[in-house]
Parts: structure tokens; sequence; C-alpha cells
């Protein structure tokens, strides 16, 4: 049994019927690379089995402290079902995009069972009439609670469900597994108690490793070194979500990311693919007449794991509040612009201090987030509140080589996040196998025609791709050609170089 941390409870009390607060991926597969070149249902059962060992977030499921007096544990569930777990549907016809991503986004608004070991897998067939996928692939979209990973830990379930090669053995695992019992109200509550008893030496110890940061910070914003965006505009996507979701997502080719950003000296991935999410925001609400003036802000969540830490299971996590310069029209004005407000922005999650967001959620109330979660949801406060973020751009690097599960080979993967109240679109920026997916999340009320943004999303990289790239390479065509001198004129270049030698040390004398 393990008690989850504060920043991982936050997770769980902040859900709402209408706000689930899971993440996952849509996946797609060709099976032709499985042996025999079809994969059954068993066999993906069977697939599972044999990795459950590799994830702990697997096996495990959630017990609630009695009357929430404390945060929850993580125990090895004693009824674990794998069937419920893993499940098989099909597209009807013609199992087109469209239908994917209406199917993707259905599985991805209900809630998961808080009784069950949290996360889910559906095995979707019949995508006969996606572009660009083999006939008889089959996508795989999977949901955890974010309170059992983040998007770097995720990577753990990303490794343990895919391979190098089609034919890979898999590990045994190194001991076997051990159901747990349920543990009865009055243990959880004895381990209340005692971890009552220390919290306040625990948060004394808080205040004093916080205190010189937040001087560093009062006296970086005083002396103007640093800077807070405080104005956040008001946009369609920062009201009361309902139950409803939408999703939608497009690949690039990773070289041409990468391409832009060399092209620009000192900008990084991440300001490439914030400034497509900005432009595709601008186009969208501007073609509905809603553009604010003043530059959207976006909550960019930063991992603060170490690297014998990348497997932990668990948040380790802070934000960083990006102004994505949605103010600025010229593509490339405004990537050099997103570079600056990055480098702001670092400096100021620097000055505060990585773990201060998680370090301060081992002290959230246990027995009213929850009520105040459901309280907000309810008064629809959303709606009338400054926003603190217009949207969520996270982005999560992944292999640069092909990934199988199954045996079947990845042929492309989207992200899938969370949407709250106050904060109805979430875009996910995933990299594998030289590509890179930019996929979004929304309630559909907010975002009713999900592939007009799609399209703003590649109109934006479009123009930004030849606002740089391509335009530095039209500049390069242009450009008048060297002269070539004839090997005659070539052969007497030593000589031509001795006399001019000679010269010059003649008028230096």
């Amino acid at each position: 049994m393990q008690q989850l941390s504060g920043l991982d409870s936050s997770f769980l009390y902040l859900e709402t019927g209408t706000t689930p607060m899971h993440i996952g991926s849509l996946s797609i597969y060709d099976q032709s690379t499985a042996p025999g070149g079809h994969v059954t249902f068993k066999d993906i059962l069977n697939f599972f089995q044999q990795r459950l060992h590799k994830a702990r977030a697997f096996r495990q499921r959630v017990v609630r402290v009695p009357l929430s007096l404390d945060h929850p544990y993580w125990i090895e569930d004693p009824d674990f079902d794998l069937e419920f777990h893993v499940r098989h549907i099909a597209l009807p016809k013609p199992g087109d995009w469209r239908q994917l991503c209406i199917q993707t986004a259905r599985l991805h608004a209900r809630p998961l069972d808080r009784n069950r070991p949290l996360w889910e897998a559906y095995v979707i067939e019949g995508l006969d009439n996606v572009d660009g996928v083999p006939k008889g692939s089959f996508a795989l979209v999977t949901k955890i609670h974010h309170a059992a990973i983040d998007g770097i830990s995720g990577a753990a379930i990303t490794e343990a469900i895919h391979d190098l090669t089609p034919d890979a053995e898999v590990d045994e695992p190194t001991q076997p597994w051990v159901p747990e019992r349920l543990p009865t109200g009055i243990e959880l509550l004895t381990k209340s108690a005692i971890r009552t008893v220390n919290a306040p030496a625990k948060f004394g110890r808080l205040l004093y490793r916080s205190a010189p940061a937040f001087g560093r910070v009062v006296g970086g914003l005083a002396t103007g070194q640093l800077r807070m965006p405080f104005t956040v505009p008001r946009t369609r996507f920062n009201g009361h979500v309902s139950p409803h979701r939408v999703f939608t997502g497009s690949s690039f080719s990773l070289d041409e990311v990468k391409a832009i950003k060399d092209s620009q000296p000192g900008t990084t991935v991440n300001d490439v693919v914030v400034t497509v999410c900005s432009g595709a925001m601008r186009r969208y609400l501007d073609a509905k007449h809603e553009l604010p003036q003043d530059s959207m802000v976006a909550m960019i969540p930063m991992s603060v794991r170490a690297d014998e830490q990348r497997k932990a299971a668990g948040n380790l996590v802070t934000a960083m509040s990006l102004r994505i310069r949605s103010d600025i029209a010229d593509p490339l004005e405004r990537l050099l612009a997103v570079n600056q407000e990055g480098l702001l922005a670092k400096k100021l999650t620097h000055t505060m201090g990585p773990n201060l967001a998680a370090d301060a959620a081992e002290f959230l109330p246990s027995t009213v987030s929850g009520l105040v979660a459901r309280m907000y949801a309810n008064s629809g406060v959303a709606d009338r509140i400054p926003p603190l973020f217009n949207t969520v751009i996270t982005n999560v690097p992944g292999p640069n080589m092909p990934l199988y599960s199954m045996g079947s080979r990845m042929v492309s993967t989207y992200g899938l996040g969370p949407v709250v109240h106050g904060l109805g679109l979430f875009q996910t920026v995933l990299s594998y196998n030289n590509s890179i997916t930019i996929s979004a999340v929304a309630d559909r009320d907010m975002m009713p025609d999900p592939a007009f943004y799609n399209e703003c999303l590649r109109a934006s990289f479009d123009e930004l791709k030849a606002a740089t790239i391509d335009l530095g390479a039209a500049s390069a065509a242009d450009a008048p050609p060297k002269t070539t001198r004839p090997a005659a004129a070539r052969k007497k270049k030593p000589a031509a170089r001795k006399a001019a030698t000679s010269r010059g040390a003649s008028a230096g004398a």
C-alpha cells in the first residue's frame, strides 16, 4: 500500500462528472507486420497479460480514507480483471478519420471507474478509409488517470506495451504479483493520524525552503527582470464546459519542424509547435470574429523529473505561463516573439523553484478540495471570473524509431488530455519516428467544428514553413550565381598571391 502524493491526489479531488481527469492517446497500428499478418482479440489480451508487471498502474486501484481526512492510497487490486480494461469495438462503414475522431472523443469523455485500476484500452477495428493508413489497420485508444501518471511517466506505459521488433520476447517478472486486501477504515484513519501529527513540521520546512524563492521573485518583478502575464483575455474556451468532447489532430514532418527551428538560431522545437498552435487559435477565433487584441496565454506543463525518475509513476511536473503572441499576424515575427516569451517564462519558473507546486500540493485540504471542485462546477463561476490561461499546450517527446505492439507497427500516435471548467481546449504535441502530431481535445459546445480547427493547424504550419524554410530556399535560388574561374586562372593563383604579398610587404616597409 502506497499513499498518493498531494499533486497526484489533486487530480482526483478536482475531477467531476463533467470533467474527467485522465490522459491518454490514440495510436494506429499496421497489423500486416504481425506474425501471420493478423492479430486476434485473444492475442491482444495475451499480449497485455504478459506485460502487466511492466507498469504498476495496470493493477493498482485507489482506496479513499474515510471522510477524505487524508490523501488516498494505491493498493494491488484483489479483484483485477483484465477483460474489463481491454475492450474491442469497430467503426461502422465507411470507417474514415472523422468517425475515428468522433469515437475517440466519446470514449475520452467517459470517467474511469474508481473502484478498479484507473485505465482502459479500446481496440478499434474498421479503419478502412483513413487516409495514409494501411488497409486492415486498427487503433488503440488508451485512458489512464492523471493521478497515476504524467506525460513523462506515461512513457513507462508506452514502453510496457511496445517493442522495437515485431517478434520481441517479453521479460519475465522478477517476482510474482501479490494482490492486497482492502484496508479497513480504522487502518486508514490510523495512518492519517500519524501524518497529521507530522504535518506542521513538514509545512514549516516547506515555508523555509520557499521563502528565498519568493524573495527572488518579488525582487525580480520589482526590478523588471521578471515578468508575469497578468492580463489573460477571455475567449470561447474559457467558460463552463459540458460533458461532451471533440478530438482532432494532424501529423507533420519532424524534419520540417527542425528545419524551421534551425532557420532561426536560438529557437526550439517547442517554440515552433507553440507558434503553430497560436496561429491555429488565431485563425479559428478570427474566422468567428472573436480574436482578442491581447495575446492569449497558454499553460505549458514542464517535467521536473531527474533522469533516474523518468519511469517513476505519478506526477512530477510544474507549469509555465506563456504568452503565445496570438496578437502577431506575421508567422515569423510570432515565432521570434514566442521564443523571447519562453525565455522570460522559464526564468520566472526556475526562479520560483521547479518543485514548489508539488510541495505545496501536499497540504491541499483533502476534506474540502472535492467539495470546492463540485461547487465550482455547479455554480458556473468559470463564466464570470477572469481566466488564468486560454489553453494547455504540452509537448511530449517520443522515440524517433518504429515501435511495435502486438507485433503490429505503430503508424502514428496522437495525445489526449483533459479539459476543465475555464479551460476548454487541451493541445498535445507528440513526436514519433520522424513525425510530430498536434492534437486537440475540446469541449464540443466551444468547438463544434473540430475539422475546421484541424484546417487551421495545417494552415498555420504551412504559413510558418513558407515564411522560414521555403522563403530561405527561394532566397538562395534567387541569389546571383557565384563566378567560377577558368582552370588556367586557378593555376596562376599561387603566383598572383605571391606577387600581392610582395606588394604588401613593400607598402608596409
